[in-house]
């Protein structure tokens, strides 16, 4: 029970910080400058930190770690990161590939340690 309570809170912040951050107007109401850029940098780290111990949790870690989905987001991340400037033109576009380049080197450093995990299990 205690860890379903606790996988339910941490979905529940995870989802309130990210739809707070992706729609800042909506879900945090009438903030205007200032105090709704550090609403929504709030809300950011809220849906991160909440993500990541989401994350790290069984059946999502070893679903994230397994080869299929690593290739999946080493290969798109890096495709995303190549078009990036191009289809978003400016700061937003290289903001884009650096962040998705970095999302696809994090898989591809995954996908080489899983590599190294079936070499020494072969041996």
């Amino acid at each position: 029970m205690k860890s379903f309570l606790s996988w339910t809170v941490l979905t529940v912040l995870f989802l309130a910080g990210l739809s707070a951050t992706l729609a800042p107007g909506p879900v945090l109401g009438d903030l205007e400058g200032t105090q709704k850029t550090a609403a929504t940098i709030g809300a950011a780290v809220l849906s991160l930190v909440a993500g990541v111990t989401l994350f790290r949790r069984e059946p999502l870690k070893s679903f994230l770690g397994s080869p299929p989905v690593l290739w999946f987001l080493f290969l798109f991340n890096l495709a995303v990161a190549a078009i990036a400037p191009f289809a978003i033109g400016g700061a937003k576009g290289i903001g884009m590939a650096i962040g998705m380049g970095v999302v696809s080197l994090g898989a591809g450093a995954g996908l080489l340690q899983t590599r190294g995990k079936r070499r020494t299990e072969r041996a």
